[in-house]
């Protein structure tokens, strides 16, 4: 791949509702090709695991202690999808639930559901919280935005233990990750929703997320050469 090759992107998500995040890679230059449940597809430069629903509870040895009703076929194709592009050494972007399943499949752990005064500041019955972050040193989020910035929220769930290798990059105020990497094997991973923060949907109490695609597509870029 050279510089100016497009970028193109395996995105698996929810049915119907994928629209916002290939929106945004495109806004940022990329070419995405979004599907429920696909197979893997090697000839693609990266992949986004969306937001979504919740992740079975079993495969992070647990019983269900608040989990919404799991959709088992999609767990399990993203899981494959996962290893598939993790064992090529493709980059790999995840985005709420997506970010979740990267980090059940490196045997991490999630909270399954948020106790009530945390909840209410992260999950609305209707369209996104926002709230702050704070931002580890040297991430790359901290280059960006710096140490705390303003970011989405629509979940119940979050990540407990971090899976091997990830990272802990940006953490909520009541301490739980909101992005995690693995530099060294290009994952990308944020429990917001930047899709929902850049380009068209650009909002003025967050930050620009466009930058976080750009960096990927970039990340993307590099892989291939």
């Amino acid at each position: 791949m050279t510089a100016t090759d497009a970028v193109r992107l395996q995105v698996s998500g929810e049915a119907g509702r994928m629209d916002n995040y290939c929106a945004a890679i495109q806004g940022a230059g990329g070419e995405p090709l979004a599907g429920y449940c696909p197979q893997p597809d090697l000839s693609f430069d990266g992949l986004v695991l969306c937001g979504g629903g919740d992740i079975e509870s079993t495969l992070f040895g647990q019983e269900n202690r608040g989990s919404h009703p799991p959709d088992r076929e999609r767990d399990r194709a993203e899981l494959a999808l996962f290893q598939s592009f993790f064992q090529a050494g493709k980059p790999i972007l995840g985005i709420c639930r997506g970010m979740q399943l990267i980090n059940v499949a490196l045997g991490g752990t999630l909270i399954q559901d948020l106790p009530p005064e945390q909840r209410s500041r992260h999950t609305a019955q209707e369209g996104d919280l926002v709230h702050t972050v704070w931002a580890r040193p040297g991430s790359p989020l901290h280059d960006l935005y710096g140490p705390s910035f303003q970011v989405n929220s629509a979940h119940h769930q979050a990540v407990d233990v971090p899976g091997k290798g990830l990272r802990i990059t940006a953490q909520s105020e009541e301490g739980f990750p909101e992005a995690l990497d693995w530099s060294e094997r290009r994952i990308m991973a944020f429990q917001f929703h930047p899709e929902r923060m850049s380009f068209a949907k650009r909002r003025p109490d967050t930050v620009d997320a466009g930058d976080l695609f750009h960096v990927f597509l970039d990340l993307c870029r590099l892989t291939g050469r």
